[in-house]
């Protein structure tokens, strides 16, 4: 029987578009796992080219790496300077919908 070849999965990769962007960031925002929507933003920057959104967002390209790493911890300033430069915006919407009366 033949061996299987496997390769690491790089969402990075499959990251084409703005669209694709967004709703990755969006589902890990969903998640609440801050780890996760880190690791999103560093999927997100590595797309982008890192070493670019490091320039935008002000921050070294190994610190950002560091920073958006499943081990990280970034300063909120940060995640808002990477979201800044890698042109997204968050926003805040309510959890659950209200019913009137």
């Amino acid at each position: 029987m033949p061996k299987t070849v496997t390769t690491v999965w790089d969402p990075a990769e499959h990251l084409d578009t703005e669209e694709d962007m967004v709703a990755y960031l969006e589902a890990a925002l969903e998640e609440g796992d801050s780890a996760l929507v880190a690791a999103a933003l560093g999927d997100i920057a590595r797309a982008k080219g890192m070493t670019q959104v490091a320039r935008e967002a002000g921050l070294g390209r190994e610190s950002l790496y560091k920073a958006l790493s499943s081990t990280g911890n970034p300063e909120f300033s940060t995640i808002l300077k990477v979201v800044h430069a890698l042109g997204l915006r968050l926003h805040a919407s309510p959890a659950t919908v209200r019913r009137a009366g």
